[in-house]
This record gives C-alpha cells, structure tokens and sequence, in this order.
C-alpha cells in the first residue's frame, strides 16, 4: 500500500531556488525528491537530537543513584577494554608457501 502524499507550496528566495535546481539537474533527479530527502534527514538529525537530551538529562538527574550504571558491570567493562588494548593486533594472515 503507497503512503498518501500531500503537497506544500514553500516560496523560496531566488538563490536557494537556482540552486535547487542545478543540483536536481547535476543529479538528475527531480527537485522535490531532493527537498523531500533533505527534509526526512533533518527530522531524523531532530529526532537524534531530542533522544540524546533525554538520555543526557536522564543521566543526570539519576548519576549516583541506584537507577546509576551498576559499578560491577561498570568495571566489567573497563576490565575488558583495558585488556583489548594491550592485546597486540594481528596484521592478516601469515602466508603459505
């Protein structure tokens, strides 16, 4: 099933118009589906932003509390990613003769 669509007139400034338009034509795609693209990345980006000022604010208003990270797992954590470090990295595979 296809979503409905509806239009929306925007009227724009002669320069963000001429540069619509080259940029559709350089790409040869038509110019609302550009404007729509544009448009869907930046409710995304707007969704990110909204999701990480939660997480920050939750963060703390909760830091040192019990809903705090559990320090065990905590430093499960730091002890696996101080030992990742130092392992020493393989550089491929060694070749056979």
């Amino acid at each position: 099933m296809q979503e409905a669509k509806r239009n929306f007139h925007v009227p724009l400034p002669e320069d963000l118009y001429q540069m619509l338009r080259v940029e559709a034509e350089r790409r040869k795609r038509p110019a609302t589906e550009l404007v729509r693209e544009v448009l869907e990345e930046w409710q995304k980006r707007l969704r990110a932003e909204a999701l990480h000022a939660e997480i920050a604010d939750y963060a703390s208003k909760y830091a040192g509390t019990d809903a705090d990270l559990d320090s065990v797992l905590e430093a499960a954590g730091i002890e696996a990613l101080s030992h990742a470090e130092t392992k020493p990295r393989r550089r491929g595979k060694a070749k056979t003769r």
